[in-house]
């Protein structure tokens, strides 16, 4: 058993994995201000409450676009498991072929959605992570990523209207019944959430014209499971993809 970690920028997502089976899936919060100690009992607890003991994993692989927590958290599973660490960035084989300016800026995240997709659904692909922002990224005909797009999250975009419009109240990001809302709370949640599906469409036809072909296109993040249904463009979602290219990796890095 392996533990496969993405660092976001509000969560971090662990996930067991066992061969292709994930064991169990845990978030804590992204915390910059937390010691490498404070991580290792966060983790260790993790695995206490579900009956792991730390002898049963076998090494870890890291994802992470917040450099400050990464150290930390890397030397928790180094003091836990003593074993085989590795960390998405240069030295790992990933197999994916960046064609993009600066390929060394791809978040880690998005590199390994990218190689979790291409052993889904053959290329061309386009896959949208709707996280703290959301994004989508292009893979061509060939696989290759070429490039993509970056927005502003679902919930930071909620965030900014309720904080920045004294009468507009806080809510859940729920699926609307209705994209005509008949009071505040319904047209705000139909604004966010079918402006969101409304937005992932229109951005992946114009990707595809760009692209000259129609794309798969495959969806991952927890809020996807109530974006992806609003959507008209047949989306396949992926809620665990990123823990899944994680031990993917993991395995074509040890072996």
């Amino acid at each position: 058993m392996i533990l496969a970690v993405n660092i976001g920028n509000t969560n971090i997502t662990i996930g067991a994995v066992k061969g292709k089976t994930i064991v169990f899936q845990a978030r804590l919060r992204t915390d910059t201000t937390k010691t490498s100690d404070e991580y290792a009992i966060d983790l260790k607890m993790l695995l206490a409450i579900r009956d792991i003991p730390t002898s049963e994993i076998e090494g870890a692989i890291v994802s992470s676009v917040v450099p400050q927590v990464l150290n930390a958290l890397k030397t928790a599973l180094t003091k836990l498991f003593s074993k085989n660490i590795l960390v998405v960035g240069p030295g790992i084989r990933t197999g994916l072929n960046i064609r993009i300016d600066n390929p060394a800026q791809t978040g880690a995240d998005l590199v390994v959605g990218c190689v979790a997709a291409l052993k889904l659904e053959k290329p061309p692909l386009i896959v949208i992570h709707l996280g703290t922002a959301t994004t989508l990224m292009v893979l061509d005909q060939n696989g290759a990523m070429i490039g993509g797009s970056i927005c502003p999250g679902i919930r930071i975009s909620m965030e900014a209207l309720t904080q920045r419009a004294a009468l507009l109240p806080g809510l859940q990001l729920d699926a609307p019944r209705r994209t005509i809302g008949r009071n505040t709370v319904e047209c705000m949640r139909s604004g966010i959430m079918v402006g969101a599906a409304a937005m992932l469409d229109g951005m992946v036809e114009r990707m595809e014209e760009e692209l000259g072909a129609k794309a798969t296109v495959i969806a991952t993040g927890r809020i996807g499971q109530y974006v992806v249904p609003l959507c008209k463009t047949p989306m396949r979602y992926e809620r665990d993809l990123v823990i899944q290219g994680l031990a993917a990796l993991y395995w074509e890095n040890v072996r």
